[in-house]
């Protein structure tokens, strides 16, 4: 199990009212992302632009959703993969989720609701959406700072701004019954560009692997996100952003909720020229698939990232 500490892992401190774009500390923030995300993937996010009575109502939302027979929580399908409703898996018996798509937009939580017969439910539609939008802002002002800390052309940023898709899962880890394991989740790395983290009720689980190879866990809290790298912001940043592996370990005694905003590309994405160079020759394909990249791993299976990664798009893949 990880240790309930967060001392090793960098944190962006969001609130800080000096740090606007362009200032000194801004400047130092975008080289704090930056080392963060090549040393562990991941950092924590100090930010209070959503409140307690959110999270509360969130939560409350959260509650409701997770109630309905799975009979209609399984209606919530998709033709993309790892989209739809997650549950009622022998291996991962604590976990549940559903995601929203096009969380950022009114439309997409009322298409949600409307799936979920919760059309009456205007509350429920509005808090997901007020939430999402706000971790939008959290992805949005992460992914600038990676593109500054690069010197990569900044119209390029918005570009993958603008065509980015993006899920909301909610998740729900039930407490283990008796002689079952604490695994909420097992190790991984996710298939994003980024993801947002946030756990809900304050409850702890949410653990993440250190480049030394230590575990520890992360602390919950209304104003802390565990902002993380996906595997392909990896292929983006021609490798040098490490995605970061996590996994859930379920010693709550109550019901434990969390939230993730999820950041795909809907165009293709492409390595910037900028990040090859003699020290940094071209590790992948110049271009990538982000969804044939999730179809890849839905039929292959293979959990370690470095392997899936080379064999999808890796140069030596090419010879």
């Amino acid at each position: 199990m990880g240790s309930q500490t967060q001392s090793q892992l960098h944190v962006v401190d969001f609130t800080d009212e000096a740090m606007k774009p362009g200032t000194d500390a801004w400047l130092s923030a975008c080289t704090l992302v930056r080392t963060a995300l090549e040393d562990n993937g991941c950092f924590v996010a100090r930010y209070d632009g959503i409140g307690k009575d959110l999270c509360d109502s969130v939560v409350s939302a959260m509650e409701d959703l997770f109630s309905l027979p799975v009979e209609t929580k399984t209606q919530k399908t998709s033709d993309k993969p790892f989209h739809g409703y997650v549950g009622q898996i022998s291996f991962l018996p604590l976990h549940e989720s559903l995601g929203i798509d096009d969380p950022l937009t009114l439309q997409g939580c009322q298409k949600f609701t409307h799936i979920m017969g919760l059309q009456g439910n205007h509350r429920f539609c509005e808090s997901m959406n007020e939430y999402a939008k706000l971790l939008g802002e959290l992805d949005h002002m992460t992914k600038r700072m990676v593109f500054k800390s690069y010197g990569v052309d900044m119209q390029g940023c918005e570009c993958m701004i603008e065509s980015s898709d993006y899920l909301l899962r909610c998740m729900k880890y039930r407490t283990p019954d008796m002689n079952e394991k604490d695994l909420g989740m097992p190790t991984h790395t996710d298939l994003t560009i980024v993801s947002i983290v946030h756990q809900l009720n304050n409850l702890n689980g949410l653990e993440v692997k250190l480049k030394d190879g230590e575990w520890i866990g992360v602390d919950a809290s209304s104003s802390l996100f565990l902002v993380i790298a996906g595997d392909a912001l990896h292929v983006w940043s021609n490798g040098r952003i490490r995605p970061c592996e996590h996994r859930v370990t379920m010693n709550a005694t109550k019901t434990r909720y969390s939230m993730g905003l999820f950041s795909f590309s809907g165009e293709i994405l492409q390595i910037p020229d900028e990040l090859v160079n003699e020290q940094h020759p071209l590790r992948y394909k110049s271009k990538f698939d982000h969804y044939e990249y999730l179809r890849y791993y839905e039929k292959e299976k293979t959990k370690d990232y470095c392997s899936r990664i080379e064999a999808y798009c890796g140069i030596s893949s090419l010879s």
